[in-house]
């Protein structure tokens, strides 16, 4: 058996090693169901997985590579998805005892494109209750009193503990950054139109967003470049070439970047010590950073993203509520009567302002390479009866930009504490290399 060093190399070098015969595809599976046999009852991060399947999907994977045919960009490799995600070969239970054992007739886009890449589904990762803030079975991989944040919640955890070299989640708010933060991955969510959303549980088509989890922005964007694809079926999705990807990220920059550092509102409840950090990591780079203050509009988009949050979770949600209230989280029940209560002026307002604030606000991307935050309030909260809060990703996703969390950052506890980077909308393949680049200065210190 190969050794289990394996799991750190990246995923473009086991993809090599697969397509050079060093190792098979059952021997990396086989690492990956060792590493689940060892964590799994602590992590808790699986909702689905089923090691006969993934070794017989594995054999068939290399019988394939024996033939001599061409190979997918990912053959071989085990990748997690969130389940919310449809297949019709395993369940998308969606978090909810409502969905217990229930599969979809056809995969979802994501699962397909997965596919036929030659990668393996491995199972489902849990997720919140209906990816909202009800917290599913997972822990922190770091401490296990600890939340792992959501609702994205087991695809982080099963990456951060090496129980899967990539996963997929989905982020409405907050879905795939915190959950990055507090487990110390990355999480990228590309910008809002890039991948599709068919056949995965829908919350609001106009905040879904579909993103990946990896150990490093390389690998992200390896993933990612797969699954950007137009859909006919998911009408917001747009053609858009990342054929050149992975080419631009190792292209040098031709200027020290420069990026904006706000402390928004929100930074008034990150704790002092998680303060001193970020301010350390500010003056680390002060020739690269600039501290603004937040737009006063951000105040609003707080407000609107809230009110189309919740009332499209009203209308996607509907029968859930209707006809079996009694079994849903308090949470989930909470914002559901909120979304019934908007008017039709409040609802149309706020999905007015998405366009009018993007307009006021992609001019800082004429001065600026991106914006920096952190990407969560501190490191994971103590306690799993909460996920923690979402809302240093809020702006961002109701504008649809492109996210990722970088986990480069100790805070308190030596946990887990996330920057988050955002770019302009459609610039992803640039965003990447900034990315890159920020990363590498950290692995450089």
């Amino acid at each position: 058996m190969i050794s289990e060093d394996i799991i750190n190399l990246k995923t473009t070098e086991l993809v090599d090693k697969i397509k050079k015969g060093e190792i098979t595809s059952k021997e990396l599976c086989e690492v990956y169901i060792n590493r689940i046999g060892r964590f799994e009852k602590k992590v808790c991060a699986w909702a689905f997985f089923d090691k006969s399947k993934l070794l017989e999907k594995a054999e068939e994977a290399d019988t394939y590579r024996s033939s001599g045919k061409p190979l997918g960009p990912l053959h071989g490799i085990p990748v997690a998805l969130k389940d919310i995600i449809g297949t019709y070969d395993m369940p998308t239970n969606c978090g909810t005892k409502l969905r217990k054992g229930k599969s979809l007739s056809q995969d979802s886009e994501v699962a397909n494109l997965i596919k036929n890449s030659g990668a393996i589904l491995m199972g489902k990762t849990v997720t919140t209750e209906l990816a909202y803030f009800d917290p599913g079975k997972t822990k922190n991989p770091h401490d296990y009193t600890r939340t792992p944040g959501g609702s994205s919640s087991g695809s982080a955890a099963a990456v951060a503990s090496y129980m899967a070299p990539l996963a997929v989640g989905t982020q409405t708010n907050g879905s795939v950054i915190r959950p990055a933060s507090y487990c110390g991955v990355v999480g990228y969510k590309p910008s809002y139109g890039l991948i599709s959303r068919t056949g995965i549980l829908k919350q609001s088509s106009f905040l879904d967003q579909v993103g990946v989890f990896s150990r490093n922005v390389e690998d992200a964007a390896y993933f990612s470049k797969i699954l950007i694809k137009k859909d006919l079926y998911d009408f917001d999705t747009v053609h858009y070439s990342p054929d050149n990807m992975m080419d631009e990220l190792d292209k040098e920059l031709e200027f020290e970047p420069k990026f904006i550092f706000y402390k928004t509102e929100s930074w008034k409840k990150i704790s002092k010590k998680n303060q001193e950090i970020f301010n350390y990591f500010i003056k680390s780079f002060k020739k690269n950073i600039e501290i603004f203050d937040e737009p006063s509009y951000f105040k609003d988009i707080l407000k609107y993203h809230k009110i189309i949050h919740e009332s499209d979770m009203a209308r996607s949600f509907s029968d859930y509520y209707r006809l079996s209230k009694r079994s849903l989280g308090k949470n989930l029940v909470k914002a559901i009567e909120r979304g019934k209560k908007y008017s039709a002026y409040e609802y149309g307002e706020a999905i007015d302002f998405r366009s009018r604030a993007y307009e006021s606000y992609k001019e800082v991307f004429d001065d600026y390479y991106g914006v920096i935050t952190p990407s969560s309030l501190g490191v994971a909260d103590k306690g799993l009866s909460s996920t923690g809060s979402p809302e240093l990703s809020t702006i961002w996703t109701y504008m649809g930009l492109p996210a990722l969390n970088l986990p480069v950052l100790n805070g308190e506890n030596n946990l887990p504490l996330g920057l988050q980077l955002i770019g302009n909308k459609f610039d992803d393949l640039r965003f990447l290399k900034y990315a890159k680049w920020l990363e590498h200065q950290f692995d450089n210190e």
